[in-house]
């Protein structure tokens, strides 16, 4: 049985549905395919109302690219990064099998940039793997790389070559006491800290793709941490990344319940980070569990 925080959570993310199908990212604000995406995703994984998913998903076709792509706005075509995002909005639902498999093929038709690792370069890990990219013709970071692993992986394409490649650029970036961040891992011989987001959504990636004992280090960081994360993005992909090598607290429910109830007392969350946390009750299993059979 849902608590009232999640209960709430649900009919707020419900009350930001657009007339013309789609969301905002905050509550009156025009449609954005990130927040779209992640309000399809959470409202699949909470059961709730199909016809609403339908719209969103339309709306959210109408966004893409011709070459497959689906970017922040009409604006900045080079901020691709959603594209991952809508690939799992459209999973499962047929009538949009056409434009997830378009979006597919964009992904796997790029990556970010890498180069030949310079022997007196300030930075520790290898920028000679390839992963993928906030934006077009920038670097591979640890995010985007593991979104489109998720994404790649969900329609079926986890022995593709490019996500062989990645997984080794992610593990690449692991810090040397466990976790990740946006993907740096020493700079000038100083190790950087990780981040609990950055290392959920990894760990949600590597699922059933490396050993544990490969990453048992950052499901130590993560547990570790786990009680002092109070932001409805960090606390959602840890229970996600958690949840992906079967591990689920027994306080997720309560901790996502008072996640929740924290906006009456300072405002209300965006759209995609109350979305991911809503879906983040539910796929105990890790985000990629929603579309397992």
């Amino acid at each position: 049985m849902d608590g009232p925080s999640i209960t709430q959570g649900l009919k707020q993310l419900k009350e930001r549905a657009l007339a013309g199908g789609g969301f905002g990212i905050q509550p009156g604000e025009n449609f954005r395919p990130d927040a779209t995406a992640w309000a399809i995703i959470a409202l699949q994984a909470l059961g709730s109302d199909p016809g609403l998913n339908e719209a969103a998903r339309q709306r959210l076709a109408a966004a893409q690219l011709q070459d497959g792509r689906v970017s922040i706005s009409s604006d900045h075509p080079e901020s691709c990064w959603p594209t991952p995002l809508a690939v799992l909005a459209w999973q499962g639902a047929s009538a949009f099998k056409e434009a997830q498999e378009r979006a597919v093929v964009f992904l796997l038709a790029t990556s970010g940039l890498f180069v030949k690792k310079d022997p007196e370069t300030p930075i520790g890990h290898n920028p000679e793997l390839r992963g993928w990219s906030w934006r077009s013709d920038t670097f591979s970071w640890t995010e985007p790389t593991a979104m489109a692993m998720m994404a790649l992986q969900v329609t079926g394409r986890g022995d593709h070559p490019r996500l062989a490649e990645a997984q080794l650029m992610l593990l690449d970036r692991q810090l040397p006491g466990g976790g990740w961040n946006y993907g740096n891992t020493t700079v000038f011989g100083q190790v950087l800290h990780p981040m609990p987001e950055s290392t959920g959504l990894v760990l949600s990636a590597l699922s059933n793709r490396v050993s544990r004992e490969v990453v048992q280090k950052s499901l130590d960081y993560l547990q570790g941490s786990l009680t002092n994360l109070k932001t409805p993005w960090s606390l959602g992909w840890a229970l996600l990344g958690l949840g992906a090598w079967k591990v689920r607290p027994t306080a997720a429910g309560d901790l996502i319940e008072n996640c929740l109830g924290r906006q009456q007392r300072i405002s209300s969350y965006d759209t995609s980070s109350l979305a991911l946390l809503l879906t983040a009750s539910r796929a105990t299993g890790g985000l990629e569990s929603l579309w397992q059979k």
